[in-house]
């Protein structure tokens, strides 16, 4: 009798373990929800540089993961280099004369200046002298103690000493006043240019350097070492790990079973036991004939909706372009209405 009991009390727990196991592990579709059938989509990035140059250094291969901000690949930036040198020489230079007309003439130099004026003073006062001496002569000798050449060769000699005092009181003058207010914002425009010249070739020099914009795997790597590069040859070309989405289709009758936000299942071929979760992030407003791609079991000419399952898959289970099967429960009525 006890192991009669002991028997039954055993099937009934086999019974309800079986029950309670078909409970859990029962997918959308047992419930009433609703199964359609797509293929991964990622997006996809094109590295090239910015600037012409000759491949120096290539440091991932295809399949390689790579991180945001790390370097692919570099340019030889030797040219590049050599011109920002030059840029940082003559901005140096320019800084310095926008200095010096800021700061006015040294005291040294408006001494010099004065001295320099005096002495053509003096030349002009001896050939003043000169010239009335000569004058008093040819007056009272009638023109015979002095030539008329001799006379106009002293005049000469007035007119080019009065002419170097002007020039010296003139470059006195300037210096005294020191640079003027146009010539000062001149020079400050040229230092300004060639600091923006040297910000250019820093940039450039930055740009030499390919880096990932975000997580990806390396999808194909295009170029080798040594070849030229340009804006309109791609390097390497990167797969986002993130976002990444299923593109299914639905027909109208499946919409009212599909909510934004909804949960979902993504199921692989290759082990349907280990799903990959998700939701709805996009459900389409406009029909479309159903896409060859899709694998369904209805007419291929009907109309239906494009949906996007978005995915969280850091470990990179999902491929891009696999087809997988994708299960979304059925989403609940609103109350007061069957």
């Amino acid at each position: 009798m006890k192991k009669t009991v002991i028997a039954a009390a055993a099937v009934i727990a086999l019974i309800a373990t079986a029950i309670a196991y078909w409970a859990l592990n029962r997918g959308p579709e047992a419930a009433g929800g609703l199964t359609l059938y797509g293929n991964v989509d990622i997006r996809q990035v094109s590295l090239a540089f910015e600037e012409a140059g000759r491949i120096k250094q290539m440091n991932v291969q295809e399949g390689d993961r790579v991180q945001p901000g790390q370097v692919l690949a570099l340019l030889d930036t030797q040219a590049l280099e050599i011109q920002a040198k030059q840029a940082e020489a003559q901005l140096i230079a320019q800084q310095q004369a926008v200095v010096e007309q800021d700061t006015g003439t040294r005291p040294e130099e408006i001494a010099q200046a004065q001295a320099q004026a005096g002495s053509a003073q003096a030349q002009l006062d001896k050939a003043a002298k000169d010239l009335q001496r000569y004058q008093a002569l040819f007056n009272s000798t009638g023109g015979r103690a002095i030539s008329r050449q001799e006379l106009d060769a002293a005049q000469s000699n007035v007119n080019t000493a009065l002419a170097g005092v002007k020039e010296r009181q003139a470059h006195l003058a300037l210096l005294q006043k020191g640079a003027r207010k146009e010539d000062r914002t001149a020079a400050k425009a040229q230092v300004e240019a060639t600091q923006a010249n040297l910000d250019l070739m820093r940039y450039k020099i930055a740009q030499s350097q390919l880096r990932a914009p975000a997580q990806a795997t390396v999808r194909a790597r295009l170029l080798e070492v040594g070849d030229m590069a340009s804006a309109q040859k791609t390097v390497y070309t990167l797969a986002l790990s993130n976002p990444k989405w299923v593109r299914v289709y639905a027909n109208e009758a499946d919409l009212s079973q599909i909510k934004m936000g909804s949960a979902a299942q993504v199921i692989r071929d290759a082990q349907p036991d280990q799903p990959v979760p998700g939701k709805i992030g996009y459900i389409s407003s406009v029909a479309e004939f159903t896409p060859k791609t899709v694998q369904t079991e209805d007419i291929r000419t009907t109309l239906v909706y494009e949906v996007r399952v978005y995915v969280q898959d850091p470990d990179d289970q999902l491929k891009m372009g696999q087809p997988v099967t994708v299960k979304i429960a059925q989403a609940s009525a609103p109350a007061g209405k069957k």
